[in-house]
Parts: C-alpha cells; sequence; structure tokens
C-alpha cells in the first residue's frame, strides 16, 4: 500500500481579501438585497392586494417586527442561494473574490447556513476592525474570503511542487 505523504493546500494571509475588497462586498451586496427587497415587497403587496388586504403596505411600516423579518429573511436567501450555489455574492463576483475553506475549496452548505447565521450577530460588522479583515462570520464558520485569482495561481503553483 503506497503512503499517501501529500499535503493540502492551506489558506494564508497574502491571499485573504483586502479591508476594500471586503467593504465593496458589503456595499455590492446591500445594493443587491435592495434590489431583492423591492422586488419581494412588490409581489407581496400585489399578492396581499389581490386577497383584498388594501392595507398592506401601511401595516407593514408601522411594524418595525414585520420589517425586520422581511430584510432579514432576504439577507438569509441572499447569502445562502448566492454562496452555497457560487461561492460568491454579487459584490465579490465584482471585486473578484471568493468563499473558501481553508484548504481553498467550496465550503459546504453547512459551513455556509453557519456564515449566514453569523451574520445576523449583533454589531458582527464591527469585527472588521481586526487585520486581516475577517469577520466573525468568517471565523466561526471557518471559511475565507480571498482573491480568487490569486487563490487559483497559488493552488496551482503549491500542486505543481506536490506532483513533482
Amino acid at each position: 500500500m503506497e503512503e499517501n505523504n501529500k499535503r493540502q493546500f492551506t489558506v494564508t494571509e497574502e491571499i485573504l481579501a483586502s479591508h476594500s475588497q471586503r467593504f465593496l462586498n458589503l456595499l455590492m451586496d446591500y445594493i443587491a438585497q435592495l434590489f431583492l427587497f423591492i422586488i419581494a415587497f412588490t409581489i407581496a403587496v400585489a399578492i396581499a392586494e389581490s386577497n383584498g388586504n388594501k392595507n398592506f403596505m401601511t401595516n407593514f411600516v408601522k411594524n418595525d417586527i414585520a420589517q425586520y423579518t422581511f430584510v432579514t429573511c432576504i439577507a438569509l436567501v441572499y447569502y445562502n442561494l448566492f454562496e452555497i450555489f457560487f461561492a460568491r455574492t454579487v459584490g465579490k463576483f465584482i471585486t473578484q473574490t471568493i468563499v473558501v475553506d481553508e484548504n481553498g475549496e467550496k465550503p459546504n452548505y453547512e459551513r455556509i447556513l453557519m456564515r449566514t447565521i453569523c451574520r445576523l450577530i449583533p454589531f458582527e460588522s464591527l469585527s472588521f476592525l481586526t487585520i486581516p479583515a475577517r469577520g466573525w462570520h468568517d471565523s466561526i464558520s471557518k471559511t475565507y474570503v480571498v482573491n480568487k485569482h490569486l487563490l487559483d495561481e497559488k493552488k496551482k503553483q503549491f500542486y505543481a511542487l506536490q506532483n513533482s
């Protein structure tokens, strides 16, 4: 039986997304979520009005819990769908970054779900004040946001050395 001494690639600090990339991700993702909110809210209003509820919009505006719940659901669906299927959100596509596990691979859906739920931690955005730019939703879920091109290059180099 052949012994397998090959190591796996490990994400290093040099390929992590910068603070500015992370901020742009956040900004672009908020804009994308706003569009989703408008679409979903428009559909909800149309459904409510077609069922005879003419006060849906007025009641929604007065109900902080309903607003928070609706916005939270939009965020949870947005991050889960994009990161489970693509390991990237709209912001990450724009900044050429990607979510990976410690070995530079696409995280499984459990990690993405944990990552998304951790975004709901109060003051989670303050966790980005550290260096490197890694939020609690990253560290708790054991995921990393990295520069996609650097990741591909470093993995190619790493595995070329492993196979030689």
